[in-house]
């Protein structure tokens, strides 16, 4: 893992959205986001060399299921407990591939969305590797969905 230089990092970024024309950013000069798939996983590349694939779920969604339409207040706890729980299914479908390939799993979680994140470093001065790590992902868990 290397961190980029504000530089070599917009240049990196340039170089892959070429190559993946998928990834979008939310900042500017922010990580590049690709979707993988149509079952809500994501593939994400940070200047800090980290690859993540994560699937998660807005906490909204996670409410509007639980309350069936009822204006409760629900913990967020209990809000939370149930979105993992909602994840496990589709997470555990990767589960092993991930983590047999050197990915850490970790579970994200914000007052917007719950996420289970799978991340593992890489070397962002070798673009070859990267570049192959990117399109390993993006066949394991975009092509299976």
């Amino acid at each position: 893992m290397t961190e980029q230089g504000p530089s070599a990092w917009i240049q990196l970024r340039t170089d892959l959205k070429r190559a993946f024309p998928q990834f979008y950013e939310l900042e500017p000069d922010g990580p590049l986001l690709m979707d993988l798939g149509g079952d809500g996983w994501l593939l994400e590349v940070r200047s800090d060399g980290k690859v993540l694939c994560q699937y998660g779920v807005a906490m909204d969604e996670v409410i509007a299921l639980m309350s069936e339409g009822t204006p409760e207040d629900l913990g967020t706890d209990e809000v939370a407990k149930q979105a993992k729980y909602f994840l496990q299914p589709a997470v555990a479908k990767y589960r092993a591939l991930l983590l047999q390939s050197g990915f850490v799993e970790e579970t994200e979680m914000t007052d917007e969305f719950v996420a289970v994140t799978f991340a593992r470093d890489a070397d962002l001065q070798n673009r070859a590797k990267l570049e192959d790590l990117l399109r390993w992902c993006s066949r394991q868990i975009g092509s299976a969905s």
